[in-house]
């Protein structure tokens, strides 16, 4: 009843209250602040009152994603409730979302929506204070301000009640506040909302009802009629009495609009209400078009009607423009209903509502797609009934909970959906853990029984099984027995963590001793004693290879006994290195890098992950990279860094050695005919490289002899001193030359 005060409607319900009757009783339903009218209207009226049964409190202001669950949020423009569906979205999951504008059919499949459980709130207009019945516990005003038609203003106390009464059912208490930047409501209005106390109504909006249509100028005159009875005032003009003036400034109305039949019809035409809301101009168009259409002929051409439908006969497109087609094929359902405006009046009424339904249904999905993730209003509500949750792994790791993605399972690790975040990324975790229970228990059995080609020990210090990481390396107490930490979850636990311990262990362990063995057995071997015994654990210590000059007094005393026992167990003795050949190849060397690093460096230092790839090449020299530490030069690379480029340790000894092996020859050519020096021949050295590394190692410039042909040089160096290791005068790039080598040739 109370609606009979509203200014573009309220002249309706006043029409109804006045003058329709039931056959035995007629029932009034609404406010008490409509009560005082209805008993002055209608004298004699009986009044039953039906108390609210359950409590209503005001609960303060509350930020939108601390909302208790089963909120609806009320907003009074579709811009506005779009961007609160939007933040609900993103921080709890979704929204269902009720507005005025939306068709009946797509208002309660979003109503159904919340019902159901499906999402926990709700965002509307006020077009959830009257008509809908929901489980809300809940209502928050996100703004007091809404646009009547007229102006902007504020919402009456009785209105915000009206709409804050939506919270509660029967028996159930509801709570209302404010949200977003609305003001806390002061004392008087949380106990008028409280203690539903609210002024009462002063006025009914009325409009003549008995019109005179026996011309155009008679039927202005009965809508401009003014109530005389008391509580009633006249209702402002609505748009049917505006599409009625914008249709009289026609002459072909007006000429058509002669007797009281084709005024009336007239007057008929003019209901038809304005669901586009495009501009009254608009609107008048078409009421004057199908005035001439149905005054004129008689009839709607079905051509006509049925390109209107095919206009909004699409689904494409986004939430506006699906809107304003429900909007447009709404006013043709209304035409189709209208009796003898079309011929074929079912077919017309049947394709009408064919049309709204299918563009109210994917309104609806549209809707649904923006603002509700389905995956965690699934998870939730799954969790809430407290179900067993269905999971699914499949071979690359992703995991699906009832069939909504969820995140990655990395060996016992679960790393959930990046796009997850606030309460969406918790339902998502919590989901994972309750469905994930029992496949880290699975896992780990197979992991326990897993083959060795299963496991791999990758560059960055990560175990990894089947490719999945499991555990990485830390520094143990030595350098050969590193430290697992396992990669899992807290769900891996009790038996199943130890086994994957012990497996992991026993398979590192088996790793080290197969790749580095002559080092184990160098550490192990009983036959060592002496200074041999301190080279070998000065050896173990250094992970397999010694800068000779380190040693140099050990390797002095040691006779040839301790040296051949050393030998039996691969040490061999270089001209700037003590080292064992078979840990030179790529693998033990890398494997020895790392060792190294997680003992006494970092996982991150610079080179050690380039300089594996250089070793494995089979490159006999590499450019020095001044960035890197010069231990991995010498155990990643077996090489030992001079300057620009560095040599591998097999290939340091040749520049010496080749001044002996090359004495007799004078010139060394290329296939192209260029002259090189041998050492750069074996090395790949560039001659300014090979020269640098030849200063590096303890070569000198002889000026005597840079300036003579090769032949000479070779001649001048037949008499030099043998009482050392004398390497030969040998042309080294560009004419210069190098002689004696002072220090040792290597063993």
């Amino acid at each position: 009843m109370q609606l009979a005060a509203d200014f573009d409607r309220g002249h309706v319900f006043t029409d109804r209250i006045l003058n329709m009757r039931g056959r035995g009783e007629t029932l009034l339903l609404g406010a008490a602040t409509a009560r005082p009218l209805v008993e002055k209207l209608l004298p004699g009226v009986s009044v039953i009152g039906r108390p609210r049964m359950s409590q209503l409190v005001y609960a303060g202001p509350k930020k939108i994603t601390r909302l208790p669950r089963r909120s609806a949020v009320v907003a009074f423009s579709a811009d506005e409730v779009y961007a609160i569906a939007e933040l609900i979205r993103r921080q709890r999951g979704g929204a269902a979302v009720v507005m005025g504008s939306l068709s009946p059919r797509t208002r309660n499949a979003q109503v159904e929506l919340f019902q159901s459980g499906d999402v926990d709130f709700l965002v509307a207009t006020d077009a959830i204070g009257m008509g809908l019945n929901l489980d809300v516990g809940h209502v928050a005003f996100a703004q007091r301000r809404k646009f009547d038609g007229f102006q902007y203003r504020d919402l009456t106390p009785s209105e915000l009640g009206q709409i804050a009464g939506r919270a509660g059912r029967h028996l159930n208490d509801g709570s209302f506040g404010v949200t977003g930047q609305v003001s806390a409501f002061d004392e008087d209005l949380v106990r008028a909302i409280e203690s539903h106390d609210f002024e009462p109504l002063r006025m009914f909006q009325w409009r003549n009802a008995a019109l005179d249509f026996s011309s155009v100028d008679m039927l202005r005159r009965s809508l401009d009629v003014v109530p005389t009875r008391e509580g009633l005032t006249r209702a402002p003009t609505g748009e049917d009495q505006g599409a009625l003036e914008f249709a009289l400034r026609h002459d072909e109305v007006r000429d058509l609009a002669v007797g009281k039949a084709a005024v009336a019809l007239l007057w008929d035409v003019c209901q038809v209400p304005d669901f586009r809301r495009i501009s009254p101009a608009q609107h008048g168009d078409l009421v004057v078009t199908l005035y001439s259409y149905v005054a004129a002929g008689g009839r709607i051409p079905d051509d006509w009607f049925a390109r209107q439908l095919a206009y909004a006969d699409r689904t494409d497109g986004d939430i506006d423009t699906l809107s304003a087609r429900i909007a447009q094929v709404r006013t043709w359902t209304y035409v189709a209903n209208r009796q003898g405006w079309l011929d074929d009046q079912v077919h017309w009424q049947d394709r009408a509502r064919e049309i709204e339904d299918r563009l109210s249904d994917a309104l609806h999905e549209r809707l649904t797609q923006r603002f509700v993730d389905r995956r965690t209003s699934v998870l939730m509500k799954r969790l809430r009934e407290n179900a067993m949750l269905e999971a699914e792994i499949n071979e690359n790791g992703a995991v699906h909970v009832e069939g909504q993605h969820v995140g990655e399972l990395h060996g016992f690790r679960f790393v959930p959906d990046q796009s997850g975040d606030g309460q969406d990324g918790k339902a998502i975790r919590t989901a994972a853990a309750k469905a994930l229970a029992g496949e880290f228990d699975k896992r780990a059995e197979r992991l326990s029984r897993a083959p060795n080609e299963d496991i791999v020990l990758s560059s960055d210090a990560t175990l990894r099984w089947l490719g999945q990481p499991v555990a990485r390396l830390v520094a143990g107490e030595n350098a050969l027995k590193p430290q697992i930490v396992l990669l899992a979850d807290e769900q891996l636990t009790g038996p199943s963590l130890e086994a994957v311990t012990a497996r992991l262990q026993t398979w590192l362990a088996n790793h080290i001793t197969t790749l580095l063995k002559p080092l184990i057995d160098l550490r192990d071997a009983a036959d060592l004693d002496g200074i041999a015994r301190g080279v070998a654990f000065r050896m173990v210590e250094a992970l397999g290879t010694l800068e000779r000059q380190e040693v140099a007094d050990d390797i002095k005393a040691l006779d040839q006994g301790a040296r051949a026992v050393l030998r039996k167990y691969g040490v061999r003795f270089g001209a700037y290195h003590i080292y064992v050949p078979a840990l030179l190849k790529p693998a033990p060397a890398s494997l020895v890098a790392l060792l190294w690093a997680l003992k006494h460096g970092s996982l991150d230092m610079a080179g050690l992950a380039e300089l594996p790839a250089l070793s494995a090449s089979g490159r006999t020299s590499i450019t020095v990279d001044p960035t890197f530490d010069k231990v991995l030069y010498r155990l990643v690379a077996s090489a030992s860094p001079v300057r620009a480029r560095c040599a591998s340790t097999f290939w340091n000894a040749l520049p010496t050695s080749s001044a002996r092996w090359w004495r007799g020859s004078d010139r060394w050519r290329d296939a192209a005919g260029r002259r090189h020096p041998p050492g750069r021949r074996l090395h790949g050295d560039r001659g300014d490289d090979l020269a640098a590394r030849l200063r590096g190692r303890g070569f000198r410039l002889d000026p005597a002899r840079a300036g003579l042909p090769a032949r000479e040089a070779h001649r001048e160096g037949d008499g030099a001193e043998a009482g050392g290791r004398v390497g030969r005068g040998r042309r080294c790039g560009r004419g210069r030359h190098f002689g004696r080598y002072a220090g040792d040739g290597g063993e």
